[in-house]
């Protein structure tokens, strides 16, 4: 006969959380997590279409940006990287609502992280802090290592490649890359996370950094894929982003499901 077991105790048990653990896995799941993501997107293009048309708008601001005033170009990119997590964050919801056989809605999209408040605002604050610190750094090095000053409208791009700006190139894709590496190892998971199980945002970037030191390799091929399908999509005139944006957020969610196992 099995021993009792005190009340208090079997409260205790039954109210321990579920803890989340990365997983390896394969090197080519990202292009699973891709077919995965077209068929959710497949499943509901006007929402997709409504996301992808935000996307498309963000580009055309950084344009603009990048023509007028070309040394505050990173610094509209790391606010991208902040506001791009949010709008994916509607794409998880779809393709959540999806796996769940759950009927779709913009609306509900759209106010999804109405009940995360508290983890998605300190996510906020970290992407803010990161985006800071990284719009900083940019201006710094244009101002430090540029060779011929700021850079004009006019002559940006040739400015910028030129071999006497060699050493502007190699600082400035550093520190861009530092920073970038920071914000994707944080973020990569941490936002379906918070979506799916309603983790604290502190356990959601440590869990994001695990997979990443997991399975390194596997999601250094999906950051390529990322940064490969996003530059694609800019030409021409930035169109493609209609399609890649929400396929890119569908997928991220898949990546989340794929790498992070949930244990009580």
């Amino acid at each position: 006969m099995a021993p009792d077991v005190p009340e208090d105790m079997a409260a205790a048990t039954a109210a321990t959380p579920a803890l989340p653990r990365a997983q390896r896995i394969a090197f080519a799941a990202p292009l699973r997590w891709l077919a995965r993501g077209w068929a959710d997107l497949a499943a509901a293009p006007g929402i997709g279409l409504f996301y992808g048309a935000c996307f498309w708008v963000m580009a055309q601001i950084l344009g603009a940006v990048f023509r007028n005033r070309p040394e505050y170009t990173m610094t509209f990119v790391s606010g991208c990287l902040l506001v791009g997590p949010f709008l994916a964050m509607g794409l998880y919801e779809v393709s959540r609502r999806r796996e769940q056989g759950l009927p779709q809605s913009l609306r509900e999209s759209l106010t999804c992280w109405r009940s995360h408040i508290g983890s998605m605002g300190l996510l906020v604050l970290v992407l803010t802090v990161l985006e800071l610190l990284w719009g900083r750094a940019s201006l710094v090095v244009f101002a430090v290592f540029f060779n011929t000053g700021m850079p004009s409208t006019a002559s940006v791009l040739q400015a910028v490649f030129s071999m006497a700006n060699w050493q502007f190139l190699a600082i400035y894709t550093l520190v861009g890359s530092v920073f970038a590496a920071l914000v994707f190892c944080s973020m990569v998971v941490a936002i379906p996370m918070v979506l799916d199980r309603d983790t604290d945002a502190i356990t959601a970037a440590i869990t994001s950094f695990s997979v990443v030191l997991t399975s390194t390799a596997t999601m250094l091929f999906w950051g390529l894929l990322v940064v490969t399908l996003t530059l694609l999509a800019l030409w021409p005139w930035a169109l493609g982003l209609l399609v890649a944006g929400p396929l890119l957020g569908h997928a991220t969610w898949h990546a989340y499901r794929d790498t992070v196992q949930w244990s009580s």
